[in-house]
């Protein structure tokens, strides 16, 4: 089926800004629905681009990062993760989100995919990328990150986004995309760095 461009059948009347900080700008907005009677919508705006990181060594082990997520007022297994400014390179924001959170360096990357998360409330994009050829080195996680770092079976941890383990959706969506791969028998191989 061809993408055909589209029409949006929502119009926009007014907008403002109900809130904002350094990282999100929430929006509200007055409108004119789809089926012509007029609405409002809260459109939460992020500032950087989502980026997630599979590194895998050569035992095939998944480095997982666990942290507190005061969202959630949970603990959270992930892939390490981030957001890139807009002003840098994602595949740099991925490297930089890598070694600050895991210390890990890779000599090898391919993007994987892109997402949008919660795109009925939100325009967050994400980008997500396979690191492999790894390095250790010290990591320095942000003032705001308080994290375990661990290596698990790649087996293990795509069982944990099946099993509710791995609830968070970037790296549900970025483990799987490389399980489905491995069953569809590519290679998972990467750009050497020059």
């Amino acid at each position: 089926m061809a993408d055909l461009p589209r029409v949006s059948p929502w119009r926009r009347r007014s907008r403002r800004v109900a809130y904002q900080n350094e990282w999100i700008t929430v929006f509200h907005d007055e409108v004119t629905r789809p089926d012509g009677q007029p609405g409002i919508y809260g459109v939460v705006h992020y500032g950087g681009l989502a980026v997630g990181i599979v590194p895998i060594d050569d035992a095939d082990r998944l480095v997982l990062v666990g942290q507190f997520r005061y969202t959630l007022d949970a603990y959270s297994w992930e892939i390490p993760e981030g957001g890139v400014p807009p002003d840098e390179d994602p595949l740099e924001g991925a490297r930089r989100e890598l070694r600050e959170e895991t210390g890990l360096e890779a000599a090898e990357w391919r993007e994987l995919g892109r997402i949008h998360l919660s795109n009925s409330i939100s325009d967050e994009a994400g980008i997500f990328y396979l690191a492999t050829c790894l390095t250790d080195g010290i990591a320095a996680p942000d003032g705001t990150e308080e994290l375990e770092v661990r290596r698990v079976a790649f087996d293990e941890a795509l069982a944990m986004t099946r099993d509710g383990r791995i609830t968070d959706v970037l790296s549900m969506v970025a483990i799987q995309a490389v399980a489905i791969e491995r069953l569809a028998g590519r290679a998972v191989r990467g750009t050497r760095d020059g």
